[in-house]
């Protein structure tokens, strides 16, 4: 594993006791900003085969009010040196370094399917606006718990901007913002208070854009004040800043509030989770 890491990160035991109680005590929500974290030859080689993802065949594209942007998630048609970026940020011993340094108790467990991961890419006038994530896998019965990003962004000017901001809990300032430059990794504990994004348009020059790698990680079972009950389990909440009104769009989910609500669709919904979405996402594999 040494190899991909940049020599500074080779005791990683030394850097956690430094920086695990920075991490957890980290404004608005428990974070961590590492610069430099990867060999730099083995990430341009990562850089170089980033692909054009508006081009490429099976990537997502977003054009909503809430989000501008490319991704991709098919790690089968992933390059090389790519697939050995996302080997190693699913790997024991990057997972035993987030286990240790974001002291979660619960163990942390991999998406090997890289859901609303992987490939990451934004484009002039492109942005993402403030949200918290969806706090459930959307097949496995799992709690959301953890965002690792790697930036991939070399030069990257201030003016530019698609920093990553984070908010506070109640949308009323933004506590701490991240220019997204190459070799810049950012990891950070989702709950349904976790505000953040990228909100304002990219102002990068036509033939750049905003790159980068996401992987998440869940648990069986998190701690109760992390979740808010009138969230939907599986949907990403978009937030308007202070002084932006409608400045986001949400669809109504009242009504799948009042169904969750009555016992009887909650058994529905365990037996599909537990006999059918499980099943399909197994015979997927």
């Amino acid at each position: 594993m040494n190899e991909l890491l940049n020599e500074k990160y080779y005791d990683l035991d030394r850097f956690i006791k430094d920086n695990q109680n920075n991490y957890i005590n980290a404004n608005p929500f428990p974070n961590i900003v590492i610069d430099d974290f990867f060999n730099e030859e083995f990430l341009n080689d990562v850089l170089n085969e980033f692909p054009n993802l508006s081009k490429k065949q099976n990537s997502d594209s977003y054009v909503n009010q809430n989000e501008i942007k490319f991704a991709n998630n098919l790690y089968s048609d992933f390059p090389k040196n790519i697939k050995l970026l996302f080997d190693f940020l699913n790997s024991n011993y990057f997972v035993g370094f987030l286990q240790k340094i974001t002291n979660i108790n619960e163990k942390l467990i991999i998406d090997e399917k890289l859901n609303g991961g992987g490939l990451h890419e934004i484009k002039k006038g492109g942005l993402l606006k403030i949200h918290s994530d969806f706090n459930r896998h959307p097949i496995l019965n799992l709690d959301r718990r953890l965002n690792v990003l790697v930036y991939l962004n070399k030069d990257w000017n201030e003016d530019y901007g698609g920093h990553l901001q984070l908010w506070d809990k109640e949308m009323q300032k933004c506590e701490k913002k991240i220019l997204p430059i190459f070799n810049r990794m950012v990891v950070f504990s989702t709950t349904d208070y976790s505000n953040h994004g990228h909100p304002d348009p990219l102002n990068c020059p036509d033939k750049r854009s905003r790159k980068s790698v996401a992987t998440y990680y869940y648990s069986n079972g998190r701690p109760s004040n992390e979740v808010d009950k009138m969230y939907i389990k599986n949907t990403t909440y978009f937030k308007n800043r202070v002084g932006h009104h409608n400045e986001t769009f949400q669809n109504d989910t009242s009504l799948k509030r009042f169904l969750r609500s009555l016992s009887f669709y909650q058994k529905i919904k365990e037996f599909e989770k537990k006999f059918l979405r499980f099943r399909f996402f197994k015979k997927k594999k």
